[in-house]
């Protein structure tokens, strides 16, 4: 099983179970923007290592300016942290509802964070027939079963925003509510969907953001959150001293300032996700029509190819693929790939195709 941590991107386990350095795989299991770290991330490498020597700012200053200048949020509203991984952690424990509702299918760690936290959970489905679009009815209904709502926006593993009239209808239902906004920078006009000017004023709104997928740096680990100045200062209580260590600081304050990256990265990301999705479906797959850097698709059920199946036959030809069926409310036939440059998805489709080639000749050969 390559998602051992539950995870995608795990290139040592790759490494293990198919025999090939892990520097010869293609991964398409993991959600990074695949133009590379911005340019200014070597030169602060080269440059800066010397200053790992000092304590890093406990405050993070620099990067919280930044930001604050940036989305224009106030510094107070701000907490930066060790990946939006630690922030979904630190929510969750200092909230410590009984009850939390999640969409299924949603990232694996809302539900972790919450059990960790002592609480339960209440699933809001995501339905194939409706697009695995977030429905305001189903958000309604769980309002009497859950105390806190912890939802993507965008989702994973769907790619799918919440509709604004269902985001409207959240702000305003008294209900504490967080959203994870990890994949938001992947969107062309992301301020007419993000909630971030919002939760810096609402004491029950909580905005949680990666700057790992986007700016390509998850090694570095670093997000951050927005939200009212007392909920921050209460969460900040929570957080591990030293949480944000001096170059991931650094590289931080260093992206945010690059405007041709951020226009060059949705450019490429408009155009590759049409063409992928255009090959997919060309393939006989099921696609979901999601918003962002990453594709969910299904096999058709008459192929009777599981998504396990298909990743064996696809690690062995070194690409890696994410088996979506580990994510509560898909079935074995779900698979998540990552939009890649053309040249790695060529690959991804060639790979799909003798994989499915290969199903049918099994399938053939069982018939007869």
């Amino acid at each position: 099983m390559l998602e051992r941590y539950g995870h995608g991107g795990d290139l040592w386990t790759a490494e293990e179970t198919f025999g090939r350095p892990k520097e010869q795989f293609l991964d398409f299991s993991s959600n990074m923007n695949p133009l590379g770290p911005p340019p200014v991330v070597k030169q602060i490498l080269s440059e800066a290592w010397l200053d790992i020597v000092k304590y890093p700012d406990p405050a993070v200053r620099e990067l919280r300016s930044k930001l604050s200048q940036k989305y224009r949020i106030p510094m107070e509203s701000i907490l930066v942290g060790n990946g939006a991984a630690e922030l979904i952690d630190l929510t969750a424990r200092v909230l410590k509802p009984a009850v939390t509702a999640l969409a299924r299918p949603s990232f694996s760690e809302y539900e972790e964070a919450v059990h960790k936290a002592g609480g339960r959970t209440y699933s809001i489905p995501l339905r194939a027939e409706h697009g695995f679009e977030l429905q305001q009815e189903d958000v309604e209904a769980a309002y009497e079963h859950a105390e806190l709502l912890f939802l993507g926006h965008p989702n994973n593993p769907t790619g799918r925003l919440i509709p604004r009239p269902t985001l409207n209808a959240l702000v305003q239902s008294g209900r504490s509510v967080v959203l994870d906004e990890a994949f938001m920078d992947f969107i062309p006009n992301e301020e007419e969907h993000s909630l971030l000017h919002a939760a810096s004023a609402n004491r029950r709104l909580f905005v949680i953001r990666s700057m790992t997928k986007f700016y390509s740096i998850p090694g570095i680990r670093l997000g951050f959150m927005v939200a009212h100045p007392d909920a921050i200062r209460e969460i900040r209580r929570e957080q591990v001293q030293w949480s944000v260590n001096y170059l991931a600081q650094r590289i931080g304050a260093a992206v945010l300032e690059d405007e041709a990256y951020e226009q060059a990265s949705r450019l490429w990301l408009q155009e590759e996700k049409a063409w992928l999705a255009g090959r997919l479906e060309q393939l006989g797959l099921e696609v979901v029509p999601g918003e962002v850097n990453y594709l969910l698709f299904s096999f058709p059920a008459k192929l009777g190819l599981t998504v396990q199946h298909a990743q064996r036959l696809m690690g062995e030809q070194g690409i890696l693929i994410r088996d979506a069926s580990l994510f509560e409310g898909l079935n074995e036939r779900y698979c998540r790939v990552a939009v890649r440059r053309r040249e790695d998805n060529e690959r991804l489709i060639e790979g799909l195709r003798l994989t499915l080639d290969a199903s049918a000749d099994s399938e053939t050969e069982v018939r007869t």
